[in-house]
């Protein structure tokens, strides 16, 4: 069910439902709706895209104009577990974008065609999703700690690794091995930075994480430009650079706690002993894990698969805006390394900005809402983006491209928490954001291959990338815009098996704080208003011990 209460669950609360939901009726699961729930479920998508005025009221009277002060409800330890996680997605990103900002220099020195190099690219995303397997259950198992660890440790091998390459297999071969790592790192870094901070400042956190990716981006605009432009070893100067502040990463988490949401479920998980005959058959606690799992994949699938086709648009628009973007300034604009350092640092500033500034704004408008606004000022800006060169035209077009751009993916890490089981929420997040990537993988070479059917005449081998990344971006909006306006939205409540464990689950957090429980619970009529409300729970078979469609 996706409920508005944003309760907290124990890892074995799924199991338990299931037990105690034997021969009750329930709500039909996913794909048990009929036509006419079906018809429903569409005819409201539009009807709810845009808030009512009583809803806008509401949220202004519930929520802060300015976001920041809100930011004062956090303590010293929420604060580090939000730094320490958008540091490595940060860097993630940094790490991940070494190969776009330096694919003219590595091309020349592996003696390869540009084209070629975006191969590593496309590897990279498609192997992420492995990372995000691995890590997720790792995550959503044993903890964040250790998994935010070990990535931190592997990225600091690879990358130094890779700046001692000598050929083009041995490049691809290390990365795809940091792709694999680079998988692990967002769902684990966003549980880390959003699930302990309070409910009042999680979209503005949310957008400030998700913007982590695009000051990585700024952040290796600024270092290629410091260093490989100065260094007699040229891109490889990067990655060795590039493997030094996770050390210091992994000291910082180190020296945290475990993350207090997941402790928090585990002690709850504990809190309420079953009876002999509700204790469920499987023993070992990873048995128990995939069990759940299972049952959350047969209750929620068609919620997953979405998620999934939703991240793919959300890739293809950030890989598609992105990736050649350097090498169209240098190559087809003939910029100087000064004025392309610039013009992508202006690029990230409108990202940084618009990231911030959307995701508050959903708070207030809804998510869908927020994402359907920036397909639409993101495709009127195409045309600008895509075919001036002066950087007077350029900057200003580019600088509101990616706050638009960035602006809705700053929604993201908020919209996919709040959509996902809060039991696999590290998996789940992870998965559901690396398949998205593996779909949109081939997004740079696509535009590259393409590109080359739009030679420049008078320049050998420089192609008019600009027309191709805006035909490729513009269908990249409307389909980003299709896929959210159909899609779900749970703004403010996450994702539960049954609405009859909330009262027990409320009277064990209750104690906590009670007044806020108490606001929650009397804001769900209002919010429901702003959007349907799903509820479809798996059937039971009393006789297996095992959720059934």
């Amino acid at each position: 069910m996706l409920t508005n209460n944003a309760t907290t669950c124990s890892d074995s609360f799924i199991e338990r439902e299931i037990k105690d939901s034997y021969n009750v009726p329930g709500p039909k699961p996913q794909h048990h709706l009929s036509r006419s729930e079906v018809k429903e479920y569409f005819k409201t998508r539009f009807t709810t895209l845009f808030p009512t005025k009583t809803v806008l009221k509401e949220n202004y009277k519930k929520y802060p104009s300015n976001p920041f002060p809100a930011l004062a409800c956090m303590n010293c330890q929420h604060v580090q577990f939000f730094i320490v996680g958008l540091l490595a997605w940060t860097w993630d990103a940094l790490d991940f974008f070494a190969v776009s900002l330096n694919m003219a220099e590595i091309a020349e020195d592996l003696d390869k065609p540009i084209k070629d190099i975006t191969h590593a690219i496309t590897l990279v995303l498609l192997l992420r999703v492995v990372g995000a397997v691995i890590f997720g259950y790792i995550g959503d198992r044993f903890g964040r700690k250790v998994p935010y660890c070990i990535s931190m440790a592997l990225i600091v091998v690879i990358q130094i690794a890779t700046g001692f390459v000598k050929t083009f297999p041995a490049f691809l071969g290390c990365r795809a091995v940091f792709g694999i790592v680079m998988g692990s790192i967002f769902g684990v870094a966003s549980a880390t930075s959003l699930e302990n901070a309070p409910d009042e400042a999680k979209s503005i956190l949310s957008g400030i994480f998700q913007e982590g990716y695009a000051l990585g981006y700024l952040l290796g605009v600024v270092f290629k430009r410091a260093i490989v432009d100065n260094s007699s070893h040229g891109w490889r100067s990067f990655f060795w650079f590039s493997a030094g502040p996770p050390v210091l990463f992994i000291v910082w988490r180190m020296l945290l706690p475990e993350s207090k949401a997941f402790t928090d479920r585990k002690v709850l998980a504990t809190a309420t002993e079953l009876t002999d005959d509700q204790k469920v058959s499987i023993s070992k606690p990873s048995d128990r894990f995939w069990s759940n799992a299972r049952a959350a994949v047969a209750q929620h699938w068609i919620t997953l698969l979405y998620l999934v086709l939703l991240m793919a648009m959300f890739n293809f628009s950030s890989h598609g805006s992105q990736d050649l973007f350097p090498t169209m300034l240098s190559k087809q604009y003939n910029y100087s390394e000064d004025a392309s350092t610039v013009t992508n640092s202006v690029a990230n500033i409108g990202a940084l900005v618009g990231g911030i500034v959307v995701a508050h704004a959903s708070t207030f408008i809804g998510r869908r809402c927020a994402i359907f606004l920036c397909c639409l000022g993101g495709g009127a800006l195409l045309y600008p983006w895509g075919f001036v060169s002066n950087p007077r035209g350029l900057n200003p077009a580019v600088f509101f491209l990616q706050f638009f751009v960035q602006g809705a993916w700053g929604v993201v890490p908020i919209h996919l928490t709040e959509l996902s089981p809060v039991e696999f929420r590290a998996f789940v997040t992870g998965v559901a954001y690396q398949l998205g990537n593996m779909i949109s993988s081939a997004s740079s070479t696509i535009e590259a291959t393409i590109g080359e059917r739009f030679p420049i005449d008078g320049k050998e081998g420089v192609y008019d990338y600009g027309k191709v990344m805006c035909i490729f971006m513009g269908c990249v909006f409307a389909g980003l815009l299709v896929t959210t306006v159909l899609g779900p939205e749970n703004k403010g409540g996450e994702v539960v098996v049954d609405g009859r464990i909330l009262d027990a689950r409320g009277s064990l957090e209750r104690h906590n704080d009670d007044i806020e429980d108490l606001d929650r619970r009397q804001s769900l009529d209002s919010r429901s208003a702003f959007k349907p409300n799903f509820e479809y729970v798996a059937r039971v078979n009393a006789t297996s011990n095992h959720a059934s469609v």
